[in-house]
């Protein structure tokens, strides 16, 4: 409760310079909301988010909040719980591209974002998405169509990893093994595709939350 905390140094660097004191006002008023005034938010605040309840890749979004790869900790695995000032750097992930952004940013502006997006289809952390991973999100992702079967679902990820592993390493051979999706393979799958204004967060919009209660 009180007044907008100050925002360290290290997370207003990584919201960018043009950040503004609303801005983080803003950020804050709808932190609150998620962790009903408490100074931090724990995974069971996002369970009566209405817009995520039927969201089929729920589990991977709440996962994504509390990932401490996204929360740029030297440390793997999952924090309990976040506070403000890990909410921002989260948020940070969902900024728009602002007008005086160079190349060198807009790149690594770009890449962050997919950094984060990687993320979630790297369940075990192990700096790959596996066929495994990938089937698994792609079934999610399908799961509310009745008119698809679960083998469709894995075929649809079947070719679709196919088609990664041609675009990553070219024409295999018969005997060869694609073993899974290096960050490096997901930036060029994602070349050409403009991630920087798609990925946003609709559920967080404060009149949303506040039905939650």
């Amino acid at each position: 409760t009180g007044g907008v905390p100050r925002v360290p140094a290290p997370v207003t660097s990584v919201l960018s310079l043009a950040v503004t004191s609303e801005q983080i006002e803003h950020l804050h008023r709808r932190f609150k909301q998620l962790s009903q005034d408490q100074l931090t938010i724990r995974k069971e605040n996002f369970d009566s988010i209405p817009d995520l309840e039927f969201n089929p890749i729920r589990g991977k979004i709440v996962h994504a909040f509390f990932d401490k790869r996204n929360l740029r900790q030297e440390s793997d695995g999952l924090a309990d719980e976040i506070n403000f000032e890990d909410f921002l750097t989260i948020m940070s992930y969902f900024r728009p591209i602002e007008m005086n952004m160079d190349e060198e940013q807009l790149d690594r502006f770009r890449k962050e974002k997919l950094k984060f997006l990687f993320h979630m289809y790297d369940s075990d952390h192990d700096g790959k998405i596996t066929l495994q991973e990938y089937r698994n999100v792609v079934e999610e992702l399908l799961s509310g169509n009745p008119h698809l079967e679960k083998e469709s679902a894995r075929s649809i990820a079947d070719g679709a990893m196919m088609e990664a592993a041609s675009i990553c390493v070219g024409q295999m051979g018969p005997d060869q093994v694609y073993e899974g999706i290096t960050f490096e393979d997901f930036l060029k799958m994602w070349q050409g595709i403009d991630i920087e204004t798609k990925m946003h967060v609709r559920f967080l919009n404060v009149d949303t939350i506040a039905h939650c209660y």
